[in-house]
């Protein structure tokens, strides 16, 4: 076979958050004594809470101060989503089936590594359950650039071309093939349309072709 590794996004195909961070950047915003639209954040979906929070203050002239902003954003989320959230469906599946056929896994989210650990602890697959991870914090360019699934690749050994990317986001299946690698996109958050460009669209994991890890 040829694939090698196969590269996880984290929110939309892991688990599913963005209504929660979606919540907490209202109520963040709130507590500064600015009202926004929940739908303002969409755009800036799965680029990392630099651009999800600062993306939002920018588009509404607010007053932005990333780190006390960031910070305060996730200390509501973490409280929204307590006992809230669980994997997706076909999570732990194919999980198993990487680790059985040798095919080394990774997490690669825009996300900041807190918000990650928070996740990924939440659903009872943390950190230590993956080869390696690489958060928004590791690299300098977010996606659609390819860089966080370059680095995601190199960090398990893999040659790009030898990879799987499971994305739900636009810029995510964009960063995947700007990357080299095959993808894998879910419609969690975004449609069939919208993802045309990936290799496979599924509804989730569960729904997955197996071709995906047989190529």
């Amino acid at each position: 076979m040829k694939i090698t590794a196969v590269l996880f996004d984290m929110d939309g195909v892991l688990l599913e958050s963005e209504a929660y961070i979606n919540r907490a950047g209202v109520m963040m915003f709130r507590e500064k004594g600015y009202e926004v639209d929940p739908d303002d954040f969409l755009e800036f979906t799965g680029m990392g809470e630099n651009r999800y929070l600062g993306g939002v203050a920018e588009k509404n002239d607010i007053p932005f101060d990333l780190d006390k902003d960031k910070a305060r954003t996730y200390e509501i989320y973490a409280s929204l989503i307590h006992g809230k959230i669980e994997p997706l469906p076909g999570v732990l599946s194919i999980i198993k089936k990487c680790k059985k056929r040798n095919l080394k896994i990774a997490v690669a989210t825009s996300a900041d590594r807190v918000k990650m650990e928070i996740n990924l602890d939440e659903i009872g697959i943390p950190v230590s359950t993956f080869d390696a991870t690489v958060n928004g914090q590791d690299i300098k360019h977010l996606k659609p650039e390819p860089d966080i699934f370059l680095e995601a690749a190199r960090r398990v050994d893999a040659n790009p071309e030898n990879c799987l990317v499971i994305e739900d986001a636009v810029s995510g299946v964009s960063a995947g093939k700007a990357a080299g690698a095959k993808v894998l996109a879910l419609t969690t958050t975004f449609s069939t349309e919208e993802l045309s460009e990936a290799d496979w669209i599924a509804k989730d994991l569960s729904e997955a072709p197996e071709e995906v890890l047989n190529w």
